[in-house]
């Protein structure tokens, strides 16, 4: 071979070892991370288990031992004094969307444009990630796929937020929820949801939401206060037509018929559902369909010290009728938690309560407290349960193999459940990004 040849296939062969060892040496060059823990919190059984080291390697958990010895080169962090969860999932939400207490989607938000909502979007998902909650599962109203962009900019390390999976703009009967001048309420409603035409169009919508960047389907099984909805042939045609692609389909139902008719179809969530019947619940228990409950006394507990200074778009109920309200409320959640079926915690905040967006989304796990469920059970609804509907076994727990998505908060959270308030450090993917 002559002497050229050769310096050239020696130059080749050494570039590409260069290119195929690269990844390798800059995963070893992050250093592995030592957590020396108080109590952790064990969500699969829903109970406390001693003092623990953990110890992070890249993205995951590598070890978790009563004591690990340190690593060379390791960061050890001591958090001893803390009691360590899984980071918290919050199953529905809304990054993108902000109203007044009490108000509406109006025109004027669908005007504001997708840039706006997502730069907002970014706001909301720094406070979500130091409020403790390193994922969210965001249901559309968030225009033409601007939760898409905000979840590949967290992705890809530009904005600090917790992992995202988005649904992209909800599939929805004409003009969705959108309220305003009726001349103008289907142009703005198409800015904001998918409107679905016939069954066939069903079909295009889920295709085109999936090749988008969607991870799941959002469907409005019902688009109270507003009348309309899916009919139960579209629902079919989104369900088989998201199964076939692999991605999972959450029904919009704040009522019994609507969420049996999404039931039926084969959704695998229903979100928000204030009203079940005994039937509704029991299918969905046969099922393994999953309930996200988003009920919220934010009147009592974050309207009424923070946001009526700010005199709320609408008036309050008296606090009679409030009070009765809210301990109906607390009687369908608890008869959701005993039904059998998987609850998921949820907290469709939307609202501008005065409030950094992840603590009051807190709120809502808050409520499910002053329904009398157990904070074992609580805490199981904000991770290991969010994460077996997402679909996603690595989130949601804290065993080895699983993503190093880590809190710590001051205080034991089932002798005193507002410990959860006091977040004190916070790694999502094996990064420290709060302590």
């Amino acid at each position: 071979m002559p002497p050229v040849i050769a310096r050239r296939l020696c130059l080749f062969f050494a570039c590409m070892l260069c290119l195929v060892s690269a990844p390798a040496a800059q995963e070893s060059a992050v250093a592995p991370v030592l957590i020396r823990g108080g109590a952790v919190f064990d969500s699969l059984r829903g109970v406390m288990l001693p003092a623990r080291d953990i110890l992070v390697r890249g993205e995951t958990i590598a070890a978790i031992e009563r004591q690990i010895p340190s690593p060379k080169g390791a960061v050890v962090v001591d958090l001893r004094a803390y009691t360590l969860l899984p980071g918290l999932i919050d199953a529905h939400t809304h990054l993108l969307l902000e109203v007044e207490p009490y108000a509406s989607i109006t025109p004027d938000v669908v005007a504001e444009g997708d840039a706006r909502r997502a730069l907002r979007g970014a706001g909301h998902a720094r406070s979500y990630l130091d409020s403790g909650f390193t994922t969210v599962r965001d249901l559309g109203n968030a225009g033409m796929f601007a939760d898409v962009a905000l979840k590949r900019a967290i992705h890809d390390g530009h904005v600090d937020g917790p992992r995202m999976y988005v649904s992209g703009p909800g599939l929805s009967a004409a003009e969705g929820q959108v309220e305003g001048p009726a001349d103008r309420v289907k142009e703005f409603a198409a800015k904001e949801y998918r409107i679905v035409l016939d069954v066939a169009d069903a079909r295009t919508a889920v295709r085109d939401a999936v090749s988008r960047g969607a991870d799941l389907i959002k469907v409005y099984a019902d688009q109270r206060p507003k009348p309309g909805a899916l009919s139960p042939e579209q629902l079919r045609a989104i369900v088989d037509e998201a199964h076939e692609l692999g991605v999972r389909v959450a029904a919009h139902a704040t009522s019994d018929a609507p969420a049996l008719r999404a039931v039926e179809a084969g959704v695998d969530s229903i979100e928000h559902a204030y009203e079940l019947s005994d039937t509704t619940l029991r299918l969905i228990r046969e099922r393994g369909v999953a309930v996200i409950p988003t009920f919220t006394d934010l009147d009592t507990e974050v309207i009424g010290p923070v946001a009526h200074k700010r005199a709320p778009a609408a008036p309050t109920a008296p606090a009679a009728q409030m009070v009765a309200l809210l301990a109906d409320y607390r009687g369908r959640l608890r008869r959701l938690f005993d039904s059998g079926a998987s609850v998921v915690a949820g907290s469709d905040m939307y609202w501008n309560v005065g409030l950094p967006r992840g603590d009051a989304a807190k709120r809502v796990l808050f409520v499910y407290a002053q329904a009398g469920i157990e904070p074992g059970r609580i805490l199981q609804a904000a991770t290991r349960n969010a994460a077996l509907l997402i679909g996603e076994p690595r989130l949601g727990v804290i065993e080895v193999g699983a993503f190093a998505d880590i809190i710590a908060i001051e205080g034991n959270p089932l002798a005193d459940f507002s410990a959860i308030e006091r977040v004190r450090f916070v790694m999502k993917n094996g990064k420290i990004v709060s302590r």
